[in-house]
């Protein structure tokens, strides 16, 4: 295994999510992760710090409409 990377199954149990979600998050790019023939090794500190950002916005990350994701072209903006 790669250093400072875990396998998918120890990423969803270290952040507290689904291992489907963490498949997403590292396929998106949103966490940095290398695929190993088959199987994602997440980069730790990558998503550490995905699980830190989310906790920082609170509730605030379930709004469609908050400024960093209109940045990124995923949210949704108030003029259309």
């Amino acid at each position: 295994m790669l250093q400072g990377h875990v396998t998918t199954r120890d990423a969803a149990r270290l952040a507290g999510l689904s291992v489907g979600h963490v498949r997403r998050l590292v396929k998106t790019g949103i966490v940095e992760g290398v695929k190993v023939g088959r199987d994602w090794l997440i980069e730790r500190a990558a998503l550490l710090a995905y699980v830190e950002a989310q906790r920082a916005l609170g509730n605030q990350k379930h709004n469609p409409w908050r400024e960093g994701l209109i940045q990124q072209g995923r949210g949704r903006r108030g003029d259309v």
